[in-house]
């Protein structure tokens, strides 16, 4: 004897089967914004199978020089891509990063200065520890303002930038006194907004699935070029700053100034830091 089910029963098990793969989609999308916000910063695409390319670590010669040529005019004294952090905020109706100090003025013979100095709008103790260390050029202006020193040229201009969560101050100073070199100095601040602390630039090179040894390679590559460049220069009898090219400073993990954008990094060694000089080689990824 045949037997047929009834029509109302076949229609039940399409429905379960619709609720099963509806539920185990749902699973995996929890189980997938869990390990993202928690665990890692990944390029979806690629954990589900999908290659994307990118701009990191891609540029041609060209571009890399073109972007070069154009380091000094991303100094615009303001945050880029702020928006959406309100949670962060120490001071709700201020930006993320805001100037804390803007002066300019010029005495004769005595001093001219133009400063843009910022203030990190977050309520944390890393951040805290970071103003601190940014107070530095608000006292170096108000000594330049007090003293009687001759001849003194200060600078101060920043540009900050919120990518993937990450938080990128950079901070530049232009300081002439008297008869002393031209020193540059370059101050960087990195900060993970989605794990509250700070970020090393190794751990941004693991998110953005950059090489470390390529990255490693590249950055001895161009310190090699340009020691032998100022070298040249030395042997015509200029007085030039000399690199060690076999420096620990320029290992991946010592690296301290550095700067994220929504498509370039670039890793900054600004001798000015340490001494009168305004040599600085950059590295474009």
């Amino acid at each position: 004897m045949k037997v047929v089910l009834p029509e109302e029963k076949a229609l039940n098990k399409k429905q379960l089967a619709i609720y099963i793969t509806i539920v185990i989609v749902c699973i995996i999308s929890v189980i997938i914004a869990f390990y993202v916000q928690f665990y890692a910063r990944i390029d979806l695409g690629r954990f589900i199978g999908i290659e994307t390319e990118t701009e990191f670590g891609n540029k041609t010669e060209e571009q890399t020089e073109e972007i070069k040529a154009r380091f000094e005019q991303i100094f615009i004294n303001t945050i880029e891509n702020g928006e959406g952090q309100d949670n962060k905020k120490k001071e709700i109706d201020q930006p993320l990063v805001y100037t804390k100090m803007q002066r300019k003025e010029n005495k004769l013979d005595y001093y001219d200065i133009e400063v843009n100095i910022p203030y990190i709008n977050i309520d944390n103790p890393k951040i805290e520890e970071y103003n601190k260390e940014i107070e530095s050029f608000v006292e170096k202006t108000n000594n330049i303002l007090e003293s009687q020193n001759q001849n003194i040229i200060y600078t101060v201009e920043y540009v900050a930038n919120v990518y993937d969560d990450i938080l990128s101050l950079m901070i530049r100073s232009n300081l002439k006194e008297g008869t002393n070199a031209q020193r540059i100095i370059i101050q960087t601040y990195h900060y993970d907004l989605r794990n509250n602390k700070e970020i090393t630039l190794d751990k941004i090179l693991r998110m953005e699935n950059l090489n470390q040894s390529d990255i490693q390679q590249k950055i001895n590559n161009e310190i090699e070029i340009a020691q032998k460049k100022v070298q040249d220069l030395s042997d015509l009898g200029y007085t030039i700053y000399s690199r060690e090219v076999s420096s620990d400073r320029y290992n991946i993990e010592n690296a301290t100034e550095y700067y994220l954008t929504n498509n370039t990094l670039y890793i900054i060694y600004a001798y000015g830091n340490e001494t009168f000089t305004s040599e600085m080689d950059l590295i474009v990824i």
